[in-house]
């Protein structure tokens, strides 16, 4: 093993190791399906951790920090993106109600690179208030392009009354007004709260030898100190929700929508297993529950199921696409009807296997590459234990048909429900 570094823990062929210097968690795996290798730091940081005023805050901070750092910035001559693509490299980031992560992939030879860039705008990233202002004009464009697509508003106003006191009930980019206030100095003192070594995790997927990848880590990352002062806990947790809350969305389009939303548990309870299968029992292929009982009569042109896997209570979600001549209210009852049915435990324990069949290949093709492995391990590390992505089938193959129908009684209760309408209109004005 590297000097400098404490073993943890290896799962699935992913290697955990703590960085002494600071407190910095990696993980290391070797994949020599190609001469490239993906690097990720993911950020425990995300609309989750925003209060009142500094919502879109996260989502800023990931464009600022291509805008640059001490050593890598336009006035150098060496730009982020210059420098990581001269090589090469496809860089992005995301951020996401949990998390924020920063990725390479590239030639295997150049990861001492994006190790440096990655290390340098972790501590040293400018935030000008001049960048400041620049980006504010292209986040208030993605805004507004958001403020076009129908579902999307819909979405977030699902979120939006489902949570009434928890912060996921913020959408990730924020709201305009806060958009359009935030400062450089908000935005400093967020970077300054989340953006340390020991909030973070080094994830290094590849073809590189793992002791290489921690001697790089060690160097680039080794000297910066861990956060002086740990952040606040969010210490929020949701009330418990006492009736049904409905929501409309009215605005200019063609063919309505319904979202039906209902509390789950955290993304590590043993339900969130469960509700993962339920939700590819529903509405995975023309087998699914909703696709017999809606799409195929009529009710509907898609309907889809998802299990909202969170650190903190997430939603599992249904949506359903109208067609023309189809009322909310005729496919608001189809879509109750099916979850009474899921309720009642009429999925065999074949229904469950086929299901649970269809995960572990839906979990294969994404482990296709190191990209992709550490794009699943990210959403891991969000959840808040990066095992869950080498448990995960486990997990689901002890899941019972018993267990379908406890979960789907447990959590989708029309008293815990949010229900959603998106209503096509000609276009009258709104305020």
């Amino acid at each position: 093993m590297a000097e400098g570094f404490t073993f943890v823990q290896e799962r699935s062929g992913i290697a955990e190791f703590t960085l002494d210097a600071n407190g910095m968690q990696v993980l290391v795996a070797q994949q020599r399906v190609a001469p490239v290798v993906t690097l990720m730091v993911t950020y425990r940081v995300g609309s989750r951790n925003e209060g009142a005023g500094l919502t879109g805050a996260t989502h800023f901070l990931e464009h600022l920090m291509f805008k640059g750092s001490r050593r890598f910035n336009k006035r150098a001559g060496a730009s982020v993106f210059n420098v990581l693509q001269q090589v090469g490299a496809q860089i992005n980031a995301t951020t996401w109600l949990d998390r924020t992560n920063y990725y390479e992939l590239l030639p295997a030879e150049h990861l001492d690179l994006a190790m440096d860039v990655e290390s340098d705008r972790m501590r040293g990233a400018l935030l000008d208030p001049a960048d400041v202002e620049q980006e504010r004009t292209v986040i208030l464009n993605e805004f507004d392009r958001g403020e076009n697509d129908p579902l999307r508003k819909l979405h977030q106003a699902i979120f939006a009354t489902a949570y009434q006191a928890h912060p996921y009930r913020h959408p990730t980019i924020g709201w305009r007004c806060d958009i359009e206030q935030i400062t450089a100095d908000d935005l400093r003192g967020f970077y300054d709260t989340f953006y340390w070594p020991n909030l973070a995790t080094l994830s290094v997927i590849g073809d590189v030898e793992p002791e290489a990848a921690l001697a790089l880590a060690a160097r680039r990352f080794g000297g910066i100190p861990a956060a002086p002062v740990a952040p606040a806990a969010v210490r929020t947790r949701e009330p418990a929700q006492e009736g049904a809350r409905r929501v409309e969305v009215r605005r200019p389009g063609e063919l309505g929508a319904l979202t039906l939303a209902f509390k789950g548990p955290d993304g590590l309870h043993p339900d969130a297993d469960a509700l993962d299968v339920l939700s590819v029992l529903l509405s995975l292929g023309k087998s699914s529950l909703l696709y017999r009982r809606l799409t195929d009569r009529g009710l509907a042109t898609s309907a889809h199921a998802a299990n909202f896997r969170l650190r903190d209570p997430g939603l599992f979600y249904l949506t359903v696409q109208l067609p023309p001549g189809r009322t909310h209210a005729e496919a608001e009852e189809a879509v109750w009807a099916c979850l009474r049915e899921a309720q009642s435990g009429s999925f065999t324990p074949e229904d469950v296997q086929r299901a649970q069949a269809q995960l572990a290949a839906r979990q294969a093709y994404s482990k296709d590459g190191p990209f992709a492995v550490a794009s699943l391990l990210n959403e891991a590390i969000a959840v808040g234990d990066w095992t869950l992505y080498a448990s995960y089938l486990d997990r689901v193959a002890a899941v019972s048909a018993g267990d379908v129908a406890e979960a789907a009684r447990r959590w989708l209760q029309p008293a815990h429900s949010t229900v959603g309408e998106y209503i096509p209109t000609a276009g009258e004005d709104r305020l």
